[in-house]
């Protein structure tokens, strides 16, 4: 329950102008801790809770699972989107994941460089001189190279750097 809290407060915190979502958040409700007497405590957390539900009700805060967020962050690879927020923690990078394994839907070639559409819908080419020869491929493995980067690989093969187009 405290990790949707979190992710509720990360939502609740990157929603601009509003007053409500800026006082309903996990700090809101944490720093009733720290209040000693008892009927004050459970006051300020009726009242934390409080906010937190209405602002819910409003569509202001959002609670997601962890599924949610990682299902999030595979479909957004290879996309620079600073404005979404960063989930950071587990297995991932403060910035997201530094690698996708995605089942291959179609490769083609044109101009000695690959178009590779994976199932998930997403388009990567080639951007390389790498002379990689795949008409077909089971599986992608695409990770963050230097410089902002990506690079693929197709079934394991030779990695070669690629650019999301969709």
């Amino acid at each position: 329950m405290l990790r949707s809290f979190a992710v509720m407060t990360v939502f609740a915190s990157s929603l601009a102008g509003t007053s409500l979502a800026q006082e309903a958040t996990l700090d809101a409700v944490l720093a009733c801790r720290s209040i000693a007497d008892p009927a004050e405590r459970v006051a300020c957390y009726d009242a934390a809770v409080g906010r937190l539900e209405q602002a819910q009700a409003e569509g202001e805060v959002k609670v997601i699972t962890r599924a949610e967020v990682e299902k999030v962050q595979r479909e957004s690879f290879g996309f620079r989107i600073p404005s979404l927020p960063s989930f950071g923690g587990g297995k991932d990078t403060e910035d997201g994941l530094e690698r996708v394994t995605e089942p291959v839907k179609s490769v083609s070639s044109s101009g000695g460089k690959l178009r590779v559409v994976l199932e998930n819908g997403s388009v990567w080419q080639q951007i390389d001189d790498k002379s990689i020869r795949a008409r077909k491929a089971g599986s992608a493995e695409i990770f963050k190279a230097s410089l902002g980067s990506y690079k693929m690989k197709l079934d394991g093969g030779l990695a070669f750097r690629v650019r999301r187009e969709d």
